[in-house]
């Protein structure tokens, strides 16, 4: 009998179960009024026996014997949202990974590794000695969706289009580069306002990526949210509201991927998206399911043959400090409080364990990581809160209050309030009082950089994959001085207002360095400056998951928190 057969008989078995289930409740509804069960022992056992039933049709409706569907497309479930495919306009991460699948850049990184290499480029670039002009050699034999030969021209028309558009991403080259030209048919040209050594680095950023000049154009606001002509392994034929149709692309320079394509399928909560992929109806799940879910499913696997794959990401969690906002403005206050945070009870107590404790702001994907925030305070170091706070003055009549501002709709962010509120409070006694406080993320976002907050949680996610990217957006300040804090510059974006003479020479350096040894002992002292003077306290990182089904063949999970799409395919035995 095959497969197909098997699941046939078993739907008939379901239904002829539910016919006697149905059967067997009503004999008991009507044995139950005849008998008058009124005592709690004869509702007990009644209940008990229909619950045994219940579990018995649940347990033959577990789709344990599930076969994929003819041919070699895929169904990939998500409840994320895609507002634009415009590279030149988007700025969120599922989008940025289906534009990784979409499109090419001239530099990504090698599967399964953190090791940058060569895309749409042949080599990597010449630098001058200033390190303020890059020359790149391109590729030749590539072809865009449309026919459209690539070249340097297309590849220049590309960038500036990122830049000159003025999407949410375009600082990200606009702040950095001051021309791209094409010097020869096959090499590219761009000269840089500062040196910035992880350059190379940022234009593996998915919005970077060659786009057709026949299908779009160089103007502001010029924006295409609903195609994409590119380069890449797919294709995009179809763009709706509740899916996406991504088709292999024949002319693929690359090769064929190992599947015909990939149907995006949204759903419009979590449930919805456990259910698809417990009862087959997608192939692969990412981003995202709740806790109990992943939970869930890991359980099952072994009996589902369901996989999950799970890895560190590059998203962060912290709390900035407004070091200018009294009490804050005492760095025995700031200390005393990254002394008291307890990342392993944030991790099992809220999160079951699918985060990693954060101890400086460089996730420990990356090589430069320093714990420094756990060789310097530990976690839940109450004998260090009190002797600082004692220091600075204050005592259990006199307590340091500190108000703690979260985001109203993220529900991580209230969790870990309460939790450290709980922690401070059982540590330290009435010494130190937290007073929770929240608001909705725009107004937060709006806000923030006002100076409004003297704390925030709040989370960020690196737009490329170097350690600059979570360095200078949170301690760069172009102006201000000890006195007034920062008054311009990245730390006043983030709220913090930290101003450091030494923070401004460190990042400088980091940025001018091509050494990766000497880079990454700045990095080093970056990391230890900050967990010295504590203008942010890093909390968790969190943790990408993939989900497939037991045919599902060649998935992976990169560290790059993007998933590959062209190394799908369906198992044939």
């Amino acid at each position: 009998m095959t497969g197909q057969q098997w699941f046939r008989w078993g739907g008939m078995l379901q239904y002829w179960g539910a016919w006697w289930l149905g059967q067997r409740l009503s004999w008991w509804r009507a044995g139950a009024q005849r008998l008058k069960l009124a005592s709690s022992w004869g509702r007990s056992l009644l209940f008990a026996l229909l619950g045994s039933l219940l579990i018995v049709s649940c347990q033959q409706s577990t789709p344990t014997m599930l076969v994929p569907r003819p041919g070699n497309r895929l169904v990939l479930g998500t409840t994320a949202t895609v507002e634009t495919i415009d590279p030149a306009d988007s700025y969120k991460i599922f989008t940025g990974a289906l534009l990784y699948n979409l499109g090419d850049r001239l530099y990504t990184y090698k599967l399964g590794t953190d090791e940058l290499v060569p895309q749409l480029a042949r080599d990597f670039p010449q630098v001058s000695e200033d390190g303020l002009t890059y020359t790149i050699p391109l590729r030749q034999g590539v072809v865009y969706h449309d026919g459209t030969p690539f070249n340097a021209e297309t590849m220049a028309f590309s960038l500036n289009r990122f830049i000159q558009n003025g999407g949410g991403p375009s600082f990200l080259l606009s702040d950095l580069v001051e021309s791209v030209q094409a010097t020869g048919d096959y090499e590219l040209t761009i000269q840089l306002k500062n040196p910035f050594a992880a350059f190379p680095s940022l234009l593996a950023f998915s919005g970077t990526c060659a786009v057709s000049p026949k299908a779009y154009k160089i103007e502001q606001g010029a924006f295409v949210p609903d195609a994409f002509v590119g380069t890449g392994p797919y294709k995009l034929v179809r763009y709706g509201t509740d899916q996406l149709q991504l088709d292999a692309f024949e002319q693929y320079w690359g090769g064929q991927p190992a599947n015909q394509g990939i149907d995006i399928q949204f759903y419009s909560s979590p449930a919805n998206l456990f259910n698809a992929f417990r009862t087959g109806a997608v192939d692969v799940a990412y981003q995202s399911l709740s806790l109990d879910q992943v939970n869930k499913i890991k359980e099952s696997a072994a009996t589902t043959g369901w996989r999950v794959l799970e890895k560190a990401g590059g998203e962060i969690n912290y709390l900035t400090l407004n070091v200018t906002s009294p009490p804050l403005n005492r760095l025995e206050v700031r200390q005393a409080l990254a002394a008291i945070v307890d990342r392993q009870v944030l991790r099992d107590r809220i999160f079951q364990g699918q985060v990693e404790p954060l101890y400086t702001l460089i996730p420990s994907t990356l090589d430069e990581e320093v714990p420094t925030f756990q060789t310097t305070y530990g976690d839940s170091n109450a004998a260090k809160a009190r002797e600082l706070l004692t220091r600075a003055g204050y005592s259990e009549t006199h307590p340091l209050k500190v108000e703690f501002w979260y985001r109203s709709n993220i529900a991580s962010g209230q969790l870990a309030a309460v939790t450290l509120k709980a922690i401070a409070r059982q540590k330290l006694g009435k010494l130190l009082q937290l007073e929770l406080r929240s608001v909705e993320s725009t107004t937060a976002n709006r806000l923030v950089e006002k100076g409004v907050y003297p704390t925030f949680l709040f989370d960020w996610a690196a737009d490329f994959l170097d350690a600059d990217n979570y360095i200078e957006p949170f301690l760069r300040c172009r102006n201000g001085s000890p006195q007034t804090g920062c008054i311009e510059g990245s730390s006043q974006v983030q709220g913090s207002f930290y101003y450091s003479e030494r923070a401004n020479e460190l990042v400088n350096r980091s940025r001018r360095e091509q050494n990766p040894d000497k880079r990454r002992q700045i990095f080093a002292e970056i990391q230890q400056l900050v967990a010295d003077e504590v203008p942010y306290i890093p909390f968790w990182q969190n943790k990408d998951f993939l989900f497939t089904q037991p045919w599902v063949q060649g998935a992976s999970l990169e560290v790059t928190q993007k998933v590959p799409l062209w190394t799908l395919r369906k198992a044939t035995g």
